[in-house]
Order: C-alpha cells, then structure tokens, then sequence
C-alpha cells in the first residue's frame, strides 16, 4: 500500500530497425509483459531464441535511463509497456531457376518499452552543512 501512494514516474526506450520479423521478436516480448525487470532479465538470460537478445537489450537500456536519468528506484521498477511494431522492409531478390529472379522482403521491428518505478527516496543533506559548521569552528 506504501508504494501506491508514491509517484510512480514512466520511463521508455526504443530500438528501432532490429533485423529480425516482428511475429518472432513479439513471441520473446509477451514472454515477460507487465513483469518486473528484474525478473524479466532473467527470463530473457535463458530463453533460447534469438529474438531474447534484443529485447534484453532495450529492457537493460530503459532501466539504465530510469536509474541514471531519472532517479528511480531499480528494485522497484516494472514493465508497463512492452510493445513490437514492424520496421522498415527491404526488398530483396533471390536467384532462382532458370535465370529468374524472385523478390522477398527483409523484415525488421521497433521494440518499445516503457518502465515505471517508485523514485528513490532523497538524502537529506542537513548532516552534512551540521558537520562543516562544526570544522569551521574548530
């Protein structure tokens, strides 16, 4: 109950143009929706699909940014969003029989994640200002 009266700040991170399909990408992704980060990295540690890393990679980015940047608290933090959208396609041709040409598509995706926590709590500096009075009447 604690916690809920707290504000809760939001925070996000995209990749964008990862080089595989969305459709698989979105498989690893729902694996660890609306859990928390932490345990959500360790899911992403021993899924063995491909997909896992880069979906790693933009959890660990959006906690890095709601830590440094922000100020927030890491124990606390949860996915709130986790979201797979298709990227850019590439058209690309492919040799087949008889001198022909086939076109395909490299698909890519956009992995968005937005991470909300509790903000840590601030540290009072009136200890220290006490602390540098007492030196200066020594």
């Amino acid at each position: 109950m604690a916690e809920d009266t707290k504000a809760r700040a939001t925070v996000r991170a995209i990749a964008r143009g990862v080089d595989q399909t969305p459709r698989k990408v979105s498989l690893v992704a729902s694996m660890v929706r609306n859990r928390s980060v932490a345990d959500a990295l360790v899911i992403l540690d021993h899924v063995p699909r491909r997909a896992a890393l880069p979906v790693k990679k933009v959890i660990e980015s959006a906690q890095a940014n709601a830590v440094n940047n922000h100020g927030l608290d890491a124990k606390s933090l949860t996915i709130t969003k986790l979201s797979v959208t298709t990227g850019p396609r590439m058209r690309r041709f492919k040799p087949a029989s008889r001198g022909r040409a086939l076109p395909f598509e490299k698909k890519t995706s956009h992995i968005l994640v937005e991470v909300s926590g509790a903000e840590k709590p601030k540290k009072k500096p009136v200890a220290k200002a006490a602390d540098e009075k007492k030196e200066e009447k020594k």
